[in-house]
């Protein structure tokens, strides 16, 4: 059984620049790690597609666990132009978004450019938003007016968003 760490021993999330797509991919696994240590009641993740993010990677699903096991209300809210290449990319994430299909708010906006839709993981105390997704550069921080800039531009986004990757699909 794995040992859950300590706060002292438990790095603070960056703040700053980022470049590269590994380093973006522990970035997300770094966030949701710390959002089940931390019990961060809300997280928005929002990109064209989801093809690069760890969505499927096993450590991701067990922080993302973790933290919808929580007491509390815990919610997750994801954007997206469109959802296809999530089973394909991601196979693992699908069933597990079933599962918690209660607290997620899977919202998509097709008639979106895919250059202008944020690529971003958002939470209420720190953030990381890819500035140029095709390059895998960012900016991530807690300040919370960097926080709070981020939250109005999802939020302008998801008012324009319908439903979008539903948990199941009927048969009619």
């Amino acid at each position: 059984m794995s040992q859950v760490p300590t706060p002292e021993a438990t790095p603070a999330l960056p703040s700053g620049p980022f470049v590269g797509r590994e380093t973006f991919r522990q970035l997300v696994r770094d966030a949701l790690a710390a959002a089940a240590r931390e019990g961060w009641p809300e997280l928005r993740l929002c990109d064209a597609s989801f093809a690069d993010w760890p969505l499927g990677e096993r450590q991701v699903l067990e922080s993302l666990t973790a933290w919808m096991r929580q007491g509390g209300e815990r919610r997750l809210v994801l954007l997206a132009r469109c959802y296809d290449e999530v089973p394909r990319q991601h196979a693992r994430f699908v069933p597990w978004r079933q599962q918690w299909d209660h607290r997620i708010d899977c919202r998509a906006r097709a008639d979106a450019d895919p250059d202008d839709l944020p690529s971003a993981l958002w939470s209420a105390g720190w953030c990381l938003e890819r500035l140029d997704p095709r390059r895998a550069s960012g900016v991530s921080g807690a300040e919370p007016e960097r926080c709070q800039r981020l939250r109005q531009a999802l939020d302008e986004e998801l008012k324009r968003a319908r439903p979008g990757f539903a948990a199941t699909t009927l048969e009619l």
